[in-house]
């Protein structure tokens, strides 16, 4: 009977076994939410780097445990992209071969309470280092950070105000890599099970110290969500729609009422009854309206997505352009040489142009800084608004062609990290779902407006300043992960390059004396 490790030894085998070890984390995202296996969600992936026969083939079990996490992260976007998923996941998924080639150098074989030690700063250091590369815009921007599991929870939400959704992700990697440790080196659990009671230590004491949002008022925010409208003669109905809804509105006291993505489909400059449609609702209603509109713009070349205020006046001026696009949603990346994409799923036919800076909206003294769709998954986007002084962050989104996937509720969660890191309450209105709202520290405010919703929300959205120290410092533990990984590396190149002490000569041995050779037989 064949042994385990002799069954190991196919290489296709152990990939398989790699790519689904590298997908068990998915499952602390939504829809599932099992938020609490994520501390111990990389450990049978970290085991088998670990057992790797060579370097080489730990990098492979890194590569191929990075494309079974990409693609079980981002499965919903099969129907979209169809085989090209696959080919992305798999680019992406290279990104770990590194990581699953150190999991091998700091834990494979014996190692003592140095190495593990080594261990529980590298592979979390590693791990952000690899984040940080693909939350780059043109790599698919950082959807699926491992932080963003624990949106949920409390006191990870209040860490996120230190840290960022970055410290989120290293502190699980190094709980991850702790738990791996204890289970497979007898003679580093002592220091593994003391590097989780330092981790349970440090991040108690900053859960204690962060400064907690002092909140001074309310605003009443309404979301209009106009639910699934389709047919050639969607934008017109659901422009409708969405006035039946924001007119039920009236008498409500509203500081702000707030389309979703998309909302109309024509530029307001072109169609200025549409304008005065839009101008009588905000009449009605008292309150100024923030509108998305995704159309080729009037004034230049080009479609835009963009956030546009409109008063009972008409359009205020205050309008913002997307400048972060979802590549192959709404542009394809060297077009010239992928635009084969558009074939074979449902990338962009052309691209969306980018606008240039960030805006902070002045609606009767409240301060709103909005973002469009994807842009909410990029907390340097929320940061800067923040410090720039907006007092509300608003995110206008539309995942309606992923509306019966997980997409939805994935995207949001990422508001609740943006709202806690910042300490200001953030709106995300869709189309169609799921819309939601969260406080200064990150909880939810309501309830969600579900992908079976037609309807509008009002909430009573609290208002915090002051300064969080993720705002103040920025991504500190990014800098610090790659001090880490600097210093381990000129240390290992020290101890290459060390000049090694010669060995002393072996003593040549006595020559001998006439007496000790044999005589010769006389004849």
């Amino acid at each position: 009977m064949r042994t385990f490790g002799q069954w190991l030894a196919s290489p296709w085998r152990r990939s398989t076994l790699a790519a689904l070890a590298g997908a068990l984390p998915m499952f602390a995202f939504p829809a599932p939410a099992l938020w609490w296996c994520a501390p111990v969600a990389l450990v049978p992936w970290i085991l088998l780097a670990r057992t790797a026969p060579t370097g080489r083939r730990a990098a492979y079990d890194g590569w191929w445990g990075g494309f079974g996490f990409m693609l079980a992260v981002h499965h919903w976007l099969l129907p979209s992209l169809h085989v090209f998923t696959f080919v992305i996941a798999a680019l992406l998924g290279a990104l770990w071969a590194p990581w699953g080639w150190l999991v091998r150098r700091c834990l494979g074989g014996e190692p003592g309470p140095r190495r593990v030690g080594v261990a529980l700063v590298a592979l979390p250091s590693a791990w952000l280092v690899v984040e940080l590369v693909r939350s780059w815009e043109g790599l698919g921007g950082p959807w699926g950070m491992l932080g963003a599991s624990q949106w949920q929870v409390a006191p990870a939400l209040r860490l996120a105000s230190v840290g960022g959704v970055w410290l989120l992700s290293l502190l699980l990697v190094a709980v991850n890599a702790a738990v791996a440790a204890l289970i497979v080196v007898r003679a580093a659990r002592l220091p593994a099970l003391a590097a989780l009671l330092a981790t349970a230590a440090a991040t108690s004491a900053a859960w204690l110290w962060a400064p907690r949002a002092d909140v001074e008022k309310q605003v009443r925010l309404a979301v209009v969500q106009p639910g699934v409208i389709e047919g050639d003669d969607s934008g017109d109905r659901r422009f409708d729609r969405e006035e039946q809804l924001t007119r039920a509105l009236a008498g409500q006291d509203l500081d702000l009422i707030v389309w979703g993505e998309s909302s109309v489909g024509f530029d307001l400059g072109a169609r200025p009854d549409l304008a005065r449609r839009v101008a009588a609702l905000s009449r009605d209603t008292g309150t100024e309206i923030l509108v998305n509109v995704d159309a080729r713009r009037s004034d230049r070349p080009g479609i835009y997505k963009s956030s546009v205020l409109v008063g009972p006046d008409g359009l205020t001026g205050d309008r913002y352009d997307k400048m972060r696009l979802v590549p192959f949603g709404e542009y394809v990346p060297a077009r010239s040489l992928l635009g084969w994409a558009t074939s074979v799923g449902k990338a962009a036919g052309e691209d969306r142009r980018r606008g240039t800076e960030q805006v902070v909206m002045d609606v009767d003294g409240l301060k709103v800084g909005p973002m469009v769709c994807f842009e909410s998954a990029f907390s340097d986007m929320s940061r800067r608004l923040t410090k720039d002084g907006a007092d509300v962050l608003i995110a206008q989104s539309s995942t309606s062609t992923f509306q019966h996937s997980w997409a939805p509720g994935q995207h949001a969660s990422l508001a609740a990290l943006r709202a806690a890191e910042t300490g200001r309450p953030m709106v995300h209105a869709t189309l169609t779902g799921v819309s939601a709202v969260y406080g200064p520290d990150g909880t939810r405010v309501g309830s969600w407006l579900g992908t079976g919703a037609s309807a509008t929300r009002v909430y009573e959205v609290p208002l915090a300043y002051g300064t969080t120290p993720y705002v103040r410092f920025g991504d500190w533990p990014v800098h610090a992960a790659l001090l880490v990984l600097a210093a381990l590396g000129a240390a290992e190149a020290a101890r290459t390059l060390r000049p090694r002490r010669n060995a002393p000569e072996p003593h040549a041995p006595p020559a001998r004396t006439a007496r000790e050779w044999p005589a010769r037989p006389v004849r």
